[in-house]
């Protein structure tokens, strides 16, 4: 069974309720093992149990091949796959996300339908910086922060992507 990169762990016997872990650094040595018991079911959203010897409660929600765990503030994403997965989710690209601090991306598939600011404009957070329409509703995109407009990519009416650049700051 493999909990995600950099750990792995062994099945629990029979009417056990406990994995070992042991984790590995990123060049593959073995670090620490830590057991982890608990009766948790798949579909609870709460998974309660202990991690070592300290009690711990986890929020659990679902996503696809996986579950969205959240802990005192922490969150963390854990990918459940079968070997033959595992293998192939190794092989593919990790997706980058694009660096839009200084761009402003449409965040759907949508219809530009007005542009409020230009060129040169200075803006401040919460000022609407242009309106796309998607799926017959529009969508106010607003400035998340100070700061001045430098090129505006895009005019009314025009067909835009996900994440299609709207326009740039300085």
């Amino acid at each position: 069974m493999r909990f995600g990169d950099g750990a792995q762990g062994q099945r629990p016997a029979a009417g056990e309720d406990s994995v070992a872990i042991r984790y590995r650094d990123g060049g593959g040595k073995a670090g620490n093992e830590v057991v982890v018991r608990s009766t948790w079911t798949p579909g609870d959203p709460v998974w309660r149990g202990q991690v070592g010897e300290r009690d711990a409660a986890v929020q659990v929600r679902p996503l696809l091949n996986g579950f969205d765990l959240s802990w005192q503030g922490a969150q963390a994403r854990a990918y459940v796959y079968t070997e033959t997965e595992a293998a192939a989710a190794r092989l593919m690209p990790a997706k980058v996300l694009a660096g839009a601090g200084k761009k402003l991306l449409c965040p759907m598939p949508g219809l530009v339908v007005s542009i409020a600011v230009a060129a040169g404009q200075e803006v401040k957070a919460g000022e609407t910086l242009a309106v796309v329409e998607a799926m017959k509703m529009e969508n106010v995109l607003r400035a998340e922060r100070d700061g001045v407009v430098k090129t505006i990519l895009v005019k009314p009416g025009d067909s835009l992507a996900v994440d299609a650049v709207i326009l740039e700051f300085a």
